[in-house]
């Protein structure tokens, strides 16, 4: 083996340990929160866990069997039926994420209208829309023999077929997909996380305003408290828009050498170098291993969740008394948190 192969190996292996182990974590705090099965962005976070579930347990498995071996894994039927959930597992995931900026848009928008703009009712009216969705364009490639194994991406996916007529619809039915999934799905997520971002930096100077001034009443505050809020400041404005980069991102970074790769694929005859292929496969599995932690186990509910289950195993209670102890020592912290948590209140939209 070259040493590309070895290195695109234990990249698969890396993503799908990482994946399986984080999406399995993300369904266990599902199933033990009752408040997290309550929430309407619940369901399409369980939608997107299942979806990445399944494809770190069918796909991802076999094109390392490809990278590994340089040869076609299982039979044919069996590696059509891959390559479609391939197909209809990564479109439907790519549907979840829109989804769910749509979801954290009127959130942040409409914050007061928000629980009669999106109801339960409405979250699996999209969700059977993506579901229909995903399976209109993956029957479409199964039933025209459009799924089988692809050589340069080492995996059972979506491939040319033989005749010329055939070459030439696949090409269309290439461009619709790509058309109606990644590009779309890159302009829902490009609006909304960006009309949140706008309204977040909008808040965040609210809350500076109001900061300011009460530091400004405040004349016998000690240095160092006033040092802290301003420390603050900067952390909020940051930490939006790291967010919102996280969101896109990601999404971006897995996705398009994988389907620009595939859209180049239909116009060239000469062949592509298949470690890039691979390489490009790899890095769109990779975002079934980001999902979780983009959208679950970084926020702080899960975190709790997680925390609250680890607890229960050791047979731990929470050390809610061991914190109180600590606050009492931190007098000048808690006054810079209280200042800041002032100014948030007065900066949020009232009815």
């Amino acid at each position: 083996m070259h040493t590309a192969e070895i290195a695109l190996s234990l990249l698969l292996v890396v993503i799908i340990v990482v994946s399986l182990l984080s999406n399995v974590l993300v369904l266990i705090c599902f199933l033990y929160n009752a408040e997290i099965r309550k929430q309407v962005p619940g369901l399409f976070i369980l939608n997107l866990t299942f979806c990445n579930l399944l494809l770190s347990a069918s796909s991802m498995p076999l094109t390392l069997f490809g990278v590994l071996s340089n040869a076609h894994p299982g039979g044919q039927i069996f590696c059509q039926v891959v390559g479609f959930l391939d197909t209809f597992l990564t479109t439907n995931s790519m549907l979840s994420m829109a989804a769910l900026s749509i979801d954290r848009w009127v959130a942040v928008v409409f914050p007061l209208s928000y629980h009669s703009r999106i109801r339960h009712r409405d979250a699996v009216i999209a969700l059977a829309y993506t579901w229909m969705h995903s399976l209109s364009f993956s029957v479409v490639a199964a039933c025209l023999s459009w799924v089988g194994y692809h050589q340069l991406y080492a995996s059972c996916t979506l491939c040319n077929g033989r005749a010329v007529n055939a070459k030439t619809q696949f090409a269309i039915y290439t461009m619709v997909l790509h058309s109606l999934t990644f590009l779309l799905v890159s302009v829902v997520l490009c609006v909304t996380y960006l009309k949140v971002l706008k309204v977040a930096r909008f808040h965040c100077k609210r809350i500076d305003v109001i900061t300011m001034q009460t530091l400004v009443l405040l004349v016998d505050i000690h240095p160092s408290v006033r040092q802290r809020c301003l420390e603050e400041q900067k952390r909020r404005r940051q930490r939006a828009t790291r967010k919102i980069s996280t969101f896109i991102g990601t999404f971006v970074v897995c996705f398009t050498p994988y389907v620009i790769t595939r859209i180049v694929e239909l116009f060239v005859t000469e062949p592509f170098n298949p470690y890039w292929g691979m390489l490009c496969k790899s890095l769109a599995y990779s975002k079934a291993a980001c999902d979780p932690f983009v959208y679950s186990l970084l926020r702080h509910q899960y975190r709790k969740t997680c925390s609250d289950i680890i607890n229960r195993l050791l047979k731990r209670s929470s050390p809610n008394g061991s914190g109180h102890q600590q606050e009492n020592g931190k007098k000048s912290r808690n006054q810079a948190k209280e200042i800041v948590k002032d100014g948030e209140v007065e900066a949020r939209p009232t009815n």
